[in-house]
This record gives structure tokens, C-alpha cells and sequence, in this order.
């Protein structure tokens, strides 16, 4: 199974339909927020995504009733966490994120908020912030991720634009 996951595009509609349309094999797509007038728009054009596009509300996301974090079962085993981050004081670490997960019976955490990108496996939890696709705080490219459960365990990664290729979504 494969779950892309794609955070603070903040309106940057043709980089989040260019993901898309590049992963189209994915199982389901997280959005982790700040991308509530795109995610309208994508789903829009894009209606058969309904079912596996699923997201949660961002600091900037005003007025949305998106609820602020979501957990999906994933297989047996395995089950994600996924939030913005805002509310969990990412930015100074993932302990109260982890922690979280942990209560809700997720051995995955997902979030976004930073625009930096980063994998990890903390207490048992594989941790994962792909970055911002539209404009990252890392110094690196923009950039998505992937989660994919496979027989062997869980895998994160995070998936980084070229610069033609960033370029080529602002055409």
C-alpha cells in the first residue's frame, strides 16, 4: 500500500494537481494542511479522488470545518496519525506529536507545519513532515512524501522536486 502525503502547498493549486497526477497510483492522499482553497479546487476537477484525498486543517486553513487531526487504519498492523502540527508544538520537537500517536493506537505520525522536511522512527512510531510543496523553510527543494506499508514493515520517504521540475509546475 502507498500513501502519499503532501503538506503546505498554501494555494498553490498546480503544484498539488501535478503531485497528484504524477502519483496517481498512490492508495490514498493525506493533505496535512494549509491547502483548503487548492484541496477545494483539485477535488472539484477531480472528483473520483473524493474517496482516498483525505486532510486536515492547517493554522492558515480560516473558517474550515476540516477537523484538526484524523487517524486512518491502514492494515492490521498499522495504523497513521495525522495532524498539521501547530497544535503539538512541532517546531520544537515531536515528543507531544509521538505521544499523541501513541494514545490514539498509530504507529505512524504525520505532519507538516514546519516546511521542513524529515523522517524518523521515535518510541516506536515512525514519524514523518514532508516538507512543503510549494515553499519549504529548509533550504532544500520543494517537496512531498510517501508512506509505504509493505510486507516487511513501513517505509517513509520523502520525495524532493527538481528544480525543472518546480519550475515547470509555475508554467
Amino acid at each position: 500500500m502507498r500513501i502519499l502525503v503532501i503538506s503546505d502547498t498554501h494555494g498553490d493549486l498546480r503544484a498539488l494537481t501535478r503531485i497528484v497526477e504524477e502519483n496517481q497510483n498512490a492508495d490514498y492522499i493525506l493533505h496535512l494542511g494549509d491547502c483548503e482553497e487548492e484541496c477545494r479546487a483539485l477535488l472539484a476537477d477531480k472528483p473520483e479522488l473524493a474517496s482516498r484525498f483525505l486532510r486536515v486543517r492547517g493554522n492558515n486553513d480560516f473558517g474550515s470545518s476540516t477537523p484538526l487531526f484524523a487517524t486512518l487504519r491502514v492494515s492490521l498492523q498499522h495504523k497513521i496519525f495525522f495532524t498539521h502540527g501547530h497544535k503539538y508544538g512541532v517546531y520544537y520537537g515531536t515528543e507531544q506529536l509521538v505521544q499523541t500517536a501513541k494514545e490514539n493506537h498509530c504507529d505512524i505520525a504525520l505532519f507538516g507545519h514546519t516546511h521542513c522536511s524529515m523522517c524518523a522512527y521515535t518510541d516506536g512510531v515512525y514519524v514523518m513532515n514532508p516538507g512543503s510543496a510549494s515553499c519549504p523553510r529548509d533550504g532544500r527543494d520543494p517537496s512531498y512524501g510517501y508512506v509505504d506499508i509493505v510486507d516487511g514493515g513501513v517505509m517513509t520517504n520523502v520525495v524532493f522536486f527538481r528544480r525543472s521540475f518546480h519550475r515547470h509546475l509555475w508554467e
